[in-house]
């Protein structure tokens, strides 16, 4: 009996460690990275071309693929290649989140912390007792209450960084006040970001770059690997093959779930997949269903301008990257990320696709979404106006007096994404995303 007990626990610890070790990890220098082919996965490769055109087609420069740790696709563009240098932009946020997170592990600071603890009384010209309610947290939260309506949001100087609503209660996509984590960081560790970063991060994973000063911001910059080694990093919940990088495991939780019940498809700067709504860049509409409809619900993403990219699915041990130019216009082309989830499912013979209606979609219909010339506006509503927006939230067509179905003219404008608004007595009662595509 003892012996079927110790064979029954070594089975189950065999099993675990299986698990555990399921996850390739490339060395830590060089260019060795091991492979595995469509085929092997059952994927689709005659599907394959399709979407390294439509890449092509969209200004991508980087593109690749990891299953299980392991590249599955690796493509780069015209002149570009493996050891070409390019940008993050905001998808970079979610290396400061990490870092932040590894400087409370530290014992450097507290995400409750105020943030005048490390940058000074006055780092706003917010009422001091208004300044003072805002933490590290909100920063990683994007809910620190400062006016993101000011002329620059990226600018970090004082008198950019107004009140607009106590910290923790509103979220806004403001550069600012998140920029400042790079100085709490300083000052909390004693050390430049660049200098913790490495020890910290880039010399236990292999990630090569570094934070480049580009106006008000720190701008990552590195090789389209280096952000494919950070998503493997994010995959194993921070652990590097054997090497736990962060051991703060609430953290990890906190950082890759919804921080706050304003926009509960954002984290410590990372987007989160699967939720019932979400907030957008440049607008407070409440979107009703999941940020991109064709992917995995557990999919979280780090997002940045002209489309730099990376997804993360731990339910089905994926990593995916895409650096590049400017598709459309748009500071976040979230429409982007969600068509190369609608191409990449077709490589992988295993379409996503999640509900996004909601009794408010119900009311008003958009077809077709993506449109190109016209959308068909089907409505239950009477006596309403349109507004359109660009994702600057400047007004770009409104049409007032509608009722039932309006048949609207978009060949103005550009390509790119934008929010449609139904409005009656002055107030927006549903509000969804409009993509033109041509």
């Amino acid at each position: 009996m003892k012996k079927m007990i110790l064979l029954i626990a070594f089975c189950c610890f065999s099993f675990k460690m299986t698990i555990a070790q399921s996850l390739y990890f490339p060395p830590l220098t060089g260019n060795q990275w091991d492979s595995t082919s469509l085929s092997s996965l059952g994927w689709c490769q005659d599907k394959l071309d399709t979407l390294l055109n439509f890449l092509d087609d969209r200004n991508t420069k980087a593109f690749i693929v990891l299953k299980d740790g392991k590249i599955v696709v690796e493509k780069y563009f015209n002149t570009f290649t493996m050891d070409s240098l390019w940008y993050w932009a905001s998808a970079g946020k979610t290396l400061t989140g990490f870092t932040t997170g590894l400087a409370q592990q530290d014992g450097f600071l507290s995400i409750n912390d105020t943030t005048s603890n490390y940058l000074g009384q006055g780092w706003t010209v917010a009422p001091s007792a208004k300044e003072n309610l805002i933490t590290i947290k909100n920063q990683l939260s994007m809910t620190s209450g400062l006016n993101d309506g000011v002329p620059d949001h990226h600018c970090t100087i004082d008198t950019c960084l107004e009140y607009l609503a106590d910290a923790g209660t509103r979220w806004a996509y403001h550069n600012g006040p998140y920029t400042l984590l790079d100085s709490v960081i300083e000052s909390a560790t004693g050390q430049t970001l660049n200098q913790y970063f490495a020890q910290k991060v880039k010399i236990p994973t292999g990630i090569t770059g570094s934070f480049v000063k580009i106006d008000f911001n720190n701008v990552f910059i590195s090789k389209a690997r280096s952000m494919a080694r950070f998503g493997l990093l994010m995959l194993n919940k921070g652990k590097w093959n054997t090497t736990t990088i962060m051991t703060d495991t609430s953290f990890f939780h906190d950082m890759t779930n919804t921080s706050q019940a304003i926009n509960e498809s954002y984290g410590y700067l990372w987007w989160l997949n699967g939720k019932s709504t979400y907030k957008l860049p440049s607008t407070q509409f409440v979107f009703t269903g999941p940020l991109n409809p064709n992917a995995p619900a557990d999919m979280i993403a780090a997002l940045g301008k002209n489309g730099q990219f990376l997804n993360v699915v731990p339910s089905q041990q994926l990593v995916w990257i895409r650096m590049g130019d400017a598709p459309s216009g748009g500071d976040v082309p979230f429409s982007l990320n969600d068509s190369i989830w609608q191409k990449l499912n077709q490589v992988m013979c295993t379409p996503n696709h999640l509900n996004e209606t909601s009794l408010t979609q119900l009311s008003f219909l958009i077809s077709p979404n993506p449109a190109s010339d016209y959308i068909q506006i089907n409505s239950t509503a009477s006596n309403y106006s349109i507004q359109i927006n660009d994702m600057t939230g400047r007004m770009v067509q409104y049409y007032d007096n509608q009722s039932g179905h309006s048949k609207v003219n978009i060949q103005n404008l550009h390509e790119g994404f934008y929010t449609i608004s139904f409005i009656q007595q002055g107030k927006a009662i549903a509000a969804q995303k409009l993509i033109i595509r041509r």
